[in-house]
């Protein structure tokens, strides 16, 4: 179906943070399929594990137990209380980051009780294309062709607490927030931002969902960008690298709040089987001997320095190796298919700003050649003229 305005370029192979068309031509990605090969294409473990798995168990469905999501679950439930030890959560597997959100807005509901089901969300956020998530995706135009969407959803200006303080009434359930806007524009609030909705969040019994979809496992420099806060939130939600690649998603909530879902209120066919599972196990397992949240730091940092020193560029948001670079105009898109007619891998996130998300494994040598190419393409499309750094 046409819903996607593809570029005229056909991947077949990629090894690494590197891409191949079907002409040949290698191309660098920065995008890494939106922020999910987080260990790049074709890691090798992750390979080995699919493999080895395909071989072994593929599907039962969830009437029965396998080997493989329990050992994941209790990984990311170590991962979310920073990685040495357990947050004291439970985990429900789905197959995407749009489906960990429809549970995480399910179990807002059921844990609220009759009368306490609206979930207050962010102008400028993206939780999914789902009913339920694309109305609690903060973007009116989105909700548009749709309409009517489910009810229980209420909208305030991002980074704003005295807005979420005023529309937190009886009715209100949870409160669902990205750490950083990723489809948004990669915007970072104000630093004690969320540390701050987590304090609204106790004094007024509701709960806070962090959407970690796109900021989670490693990407900004901690295991989950909301551990840079201190805070633990009521539940979280994962995807995009968690199976570098294979689709799989993750509801992580603390104990007594997965505690209100009872057998039957929720369920996903494929959510978790042993084949997404493996990889996922594998990616995690990298993920921790690679220690990618410094990595991120390190590399976000020598990639970010870089960037603001291109002409043209005004600014750079984002933490660790998740980036918009603001450009002088809204030239986001011109400079992105520029770049991709010279090898590099973007998109453009907003009409002034292209967003940067290579693999956490990437070299310095790549970062280095990336940031010439996204130079030249900044230059090509009269962007030097608004050079402020």
């Amino acid at each position: 179906m046409d819903t996607y305005a593809r570029w005229p370029v056909t991947f077949v192979r990629g090894e690494g943070t590197a891409l191949f068309d079907s002409d040949g031509r290698r191309y660098l990605d920065f995008l890494s399929g939106i922020a999910v090969t987080s260990l790049g294409h074709a890691h090798p473990a992750v390979a080995d594990a699919l493999c080895s798995q395909a071989r072994t168990l593929l599907h039962v469905s969830n009437l029965f137990g396998t080997t493989v999501g329990p050992a994941v679950a209790a990984t990311l439930d170590r991962l979310v209380g920073g990685g040495t030890a357990p947050a004291g959560g439970k985990v429900f597997f789905a197959n995407s980051g749009a489906e960990a959100n429809e549970c995480a807005i399910k179990l807002a509901r059921r844990h609220g009780g009759p009368g306490r089901f609206t979930v207050l969300s962010a102008y400028g956020s993206f939780h999914g294309r789902t009913l339920a998530t694309l109305h609690a995706t903060g973007q009116p135009a989105k909700h548009a062709p749709f309409q009517p969407l489910p009810e229980g959803f209420r909208h305030v200006p991002y980074d704003d607490l005295g807005a979420i303080a005023d529309a937190i009434d009886p009715s209100v359930a949870a409160v669902l927030v990205e750490p950083i806007q990723g489809e948004g524009g990669v915007v970072t609030p104000e630093a004690g931002y969320l540390a701050a909705v987590r304090e609204i969040c106790d004094e007024r019994g509701v709960l806070m969902i962090v959407d970690e979809v796109q900021t989670g496992l490693g990407r900004t420099g901690a295991w989950f960008a909301f551990q840079h806060c201190g805070i633990l939130p009521d539940v979280v939600t994962v995807a995009k690298s968690l199976g570098n690649g294979v689709p799989i998603g993750a509801c992580w909530a603390r104990r007594e709040v997965a505690a209100a879902f009872q057998p039957g209120d929720h369920a996903t066919t494929f959510g978790g089987q042993p084949l997404a599972a493996a990889a996922a196990q594998a990616t995690l397992a990298v993920m921790e001997a690679e220690d990618v949240p410094a990595r991120a730091v390190a590399a976000g940092g020598r990639l970010q320095g870089a960037v603001r020193e291109i002409p043209g560029v005004t600014s750079v948001r984002g933490a660790g190796l998740l980036l918009g670079v603001v450009l002088a105009g809204p030239h986001a898109r011109e400079v992105t298919a520029a770049a991709l007619q010279r090898g590099l891998v973007v998109n453009a996130v907003a009409p002034d700003a292209v967003r940067l998300a290579p693999p956490l494994l990437v070299s310095d040598a790549e970062i280095d050649e990336g940031v010439a190419i996204l130079d030249a393409a900044v230059a090509s499309v009269g962007g030097a003229s608004g050079h402020t750094s």
